[in-house]
């Protein structure tokens, strides 16, 4: 089973969740951290690390002397990744998305393969649960690429975890293609019921199962749980607002090995997942 834990927004519990689920599995989860731009599962891990790796794309190359200037990989490239002019051609690495396209327009075969650093790929393992993750390169702006790259080292024999980033933008999208099934983790808020409908939105348009997570509940008003009901929306799992979590939260400790009520809130919420995917 691929489940993705997501969010609307930034700060929700999504990351807490997805930690202490996976270590609450132990050798039957894979953890894989795909908010690739700013990666913070291993903080809460004492990960031994495997394997490390760097990614890299695609970028074309234009042969000066083979070129023609026709423009056919102008027109071609979408994102404006390279241009042909009169004197010569500009290509712009960070704009190119690796399709591919200018390399089979170009009737002179003057476009070679070159590459363009998008990051590191860092592989290990929490005890017995496996762990990866991806760093995007400072400075670059593709994030989905090294999503992939990252969940090409799925286990298919385990239950995969996947830590999306934050929010309902393409990183976040790519990260939730393939999945069975969404968890969304939200707050009990106003501002968390809009970010909350909005990841709603992204699940609907992908056709996959979703169901709710209400983080530190109790502090607010049951704005989330009226509309998920109208919605026809699972409330999977309540975690009620509690400084006792806030401080261990606070020392980098997981909470399945602090609470022994926070183990069995995991064993109820993979219960009420499976039940959901068998409905």
């Amino acid at each position: 089973m691929i489940l993705t834990i997501a969010s609307g927004k930034g700060g929700t519990g999504k990351t807490t969740l997805a930690t202490n689920l996976a270590a609450y599995l132990g050798n039957r989860a894979q953890l894989l951290d795909c908010d690739v731009e700013e990666p913070n599962d291993h903080l809460f891990l004492d990960i031994e690390w495997d394997e490390r790796e760097t990614v890299t794309t695609v970028i074309p190359e234009v042969d000066e002397e083979k070129c023609t200037r026709c423009g056919e990989c102008g027109e071609i490239c979408q994102f404006k990744a390279i241009a042909p002019l009169e004197a010569t051609v500009l290509v712009f690495p960070e704009l190119c998305h690796s399709c591919g396209g200018c390399f089979l327009v170009c009737p002179e075969d003057a476009i070679d393969e070159g590459t363009r650093e998008l990051g590191m790929l860092e592989i290990g393992h929490y005890n017995t649960t496996g762990f990866v993750h991806g760093r995007l390169r400072i400075g670059e702006a593709m994030a989905p690429p090294l999503i992939k790259k990252v969940k090409e080292k799925l286990d298919l024999n385990k239950i995969a975890i996947l830590d999306a980033p934050p929010g309902t933008s393409c990183p976040v999208v790519n990260t939730m293609i393939g999945s069975d099934y969404i968890v969304l983790v939200t707050e009990p808020t106003p501002f968390g019921l809009h970010d909350l409908k909005l990841a709603v939105g992204v699940t609907e348009k992908l056709g996959i199962p979703a169901g709710i997570v209400i983080n530190r509940y109790g502090i607010g008003d049951a704005g989330v749980e009226q509309w998920a009901e109208k919605q026809n929306i699972p409330v999977l799992l309540k975690i009620p607002f509690d400084r006792k979590v806030a401080e261990i939260y606070a020392e980098g400790k997981l909470l399945v090995e602090e609470l022994p009520e926070w183990s069995q809130m995991m064993g109820e919420l993979l219960s009420k997942i499976e039940k959901h995917l068998q409905n």
